[in-house]
């Protein structure tokens, strides 16, 4: 690895007191929770998690204090699923199915460049931050080849908004004149896929338990993707040690497509590919039968849930409490931008917990599975557990708190279901690692207004280029 972003060396340590705390941590869906509680931040790491105010001997004398009065702290939510690139191209095709919706942007993300995908993913981090997200991924599968270095770009961006990055190398090698979903512009050969893949891998993966960056392996999907890139890309995840990543059983026409062109349903054609196993998450994963399900509990593979975009392009509801009740850890996703107009993932969890119980009834989620989702689950499926995703001594400080204490939410006893069932709530505060990234509903580490300007500029250009 030769370049890798990194936090500040020196942070000043942060106790958050006088919140209540749900730690995701503990017997329960939901762990320990504190109605009145504090989180002790120092070196990157939490310190002190517990109910009351925290121990005098275990604060170092310059902490800052912040004052949760009316505040929920839980941790980080983590983003499972996303396209950063996308968030030029907000509000196209509004009305169309996946495959209309890709077939018409297609020909407009073929313009990209390095310079718009920095762009597009200033707004889009900057915007996950303000509803609470801590870590996300990001399945960036197009790849001109005159864009210049995408993959620094968009992890630049990163280092400058302060989240915690798991970008997946992206790539697509099945145009349409050998029977592909893309068109002909936008796909890589397949050797030119195997050599950026390994580069990204080299430049930037950190292993690290408190790594800032990780790279995974993600071809886009069965419909624009050749059998051998799928089975390569993952004896080269393997021979590196990352993960695997790729979109599955999204739509009725991916079911139609597996069969027509392999005989098999999505989940047999990843099985015969070799994506099977706990390095693997899945994304959508909405048509799966109980075959299906059982054939990813038993592999170990998790599931990125994106309940907005399904529903914003039609393609169905996914089985999530049959997923949870099988064991396969499920997270939430935002999913591209242009899919996903508002790209905030407190919405995820929100919408999954009602579309659980409009298809299941009152009993098929309850809140804190809905949270447990966007933070253990998420963890879990980037195969994170023990490090983020918890409010836990040792686990990274990656913290939200959330105000809870506004009218919207005042009177609703539980804060957990003031969180999940209410409207969003303002970001009191973010921490990544330590260091603060929202501050009373703003973030701090970039210039918000700035890069909105630039994303309306970049969005002109690109949409120009397309003519």
């Amino acid at each position: 690895m030769t370049a890798s972003p990194t936090m500040p060396a020196a942070i000043r340590p942060v106790l958050i007191e006088n919140c209540a705390v749900v730690t995701m941590d503990g017997p329960g869906v939901a762990g320990a929770e504190y109605p009145d509680g504090h989180v002790l931040l120092d070196g990157g790491r939490i310190v002190a998690v517990g109910r009351g105010r925290c121990d005098p001997a275990l604060v170092p004398a310059d902490a800052e204090r912040v004052d949760g009065t009316g505040c929920v702290a839980t941790p980080g939510l983590i983003n499972t699923h996303h396209h950063l690139y996308q968030w030029l191209t907000r509000g196209l095709a509004v009305d169309s199915t996946l495959f209309e919706w890709l077939t018409t942007l297609y020909p407009v993300w073929a313009g990209i460049d390095a310079d718009d995908v920095r762009t597009a993913a200033l707004g889009g981090l900057a915007h996950l931050a303000l509803g609470g997200c801590t870590t996300t991924t990001d399945h960036h599968y197009v790849v001109p080849a005159d864009a210049g270095d995408v993959f620094a770009a968009e992890i630049s961006a990163a280092a400058a908004v302060g989240l915690r990055f798991h970008p997946t190398r992206g790539s697509m090698d099945l145009g349409r004149r050998d029977g592909g979903l893309p068109p002909d512009s936008v796909v890589e050969s397949t050797d030119a896929i195997l050599a950026g893949t390994a580069d990204v891998i080299d430049r930037f993966h950190d292993p690290a338990p408190d790594s800032m960056c990780r790279i995974a392996v993600a071809p886009c999907s069965p419909f624009s993707v050749t059998s051998d890139l799928m089975r390569i890309s993952a004896e080269l995840a393997r021979e590196r040690g990352v993960r695997l990543h790729t979109h599955l059983a999204e739509t009725d026409d991916e079911e139609v497509f597996c069969r027509e062109r392999f005989g098999s349903t999505p989940m047999e054609y990843m099985e015969s590919v070799g994506w099977v196993g706990p390095d693997v998450w899945f994304a959508h994963s909405i048509h799966l039968d109980d075959a299906a399900i059982a054939a990813m509990a038993a592999g170990g593979m998790a599931a990125a849930h994106c309940p907005v975009s399904n529903c914003r392009v039609g393609a169905g509801i996914a089985r999530v409490p049959a997923m949870l009740a099988a064991g396969i850890p499920v997270g939430l996703g935002v999913d591209g931008s242009a899919s996903n107009e508002s790209g905030v993932l407190w919405e995820e969890m929100h919408t999954a917990l009602l579309l659980a119980r409009g298809v299941g009834g009152p009993r098929a989620m309850d809140v804190r599975t809905a949270l447990r989702m966007a933070t253990v689950g998420g963890a879990r499926a980037l195969g994170r557990d023990g490090e983020i995703g918890r409010l836990a001594p040792g686990y990274l400080a990656d913290v939200a708190l959330w105000r809870v204490d506004a009218p919207t939410h005042t009177a609703i006893d539980d804060p957990v279901a003031a969180l999940v069932l209410g409207s969003r709530p303002p970001m009191a505060g973010v921490w990544v690692q330590g260091r603060r990234v929202v501050d009373a509903d703003r973030v701090v580490t970039v210039d918000a207004e700035a890069v909105s300007r630039d994303v309306v500029a970049a969005r002109r250009r690109l949409l120009a280029k397309a003519g």
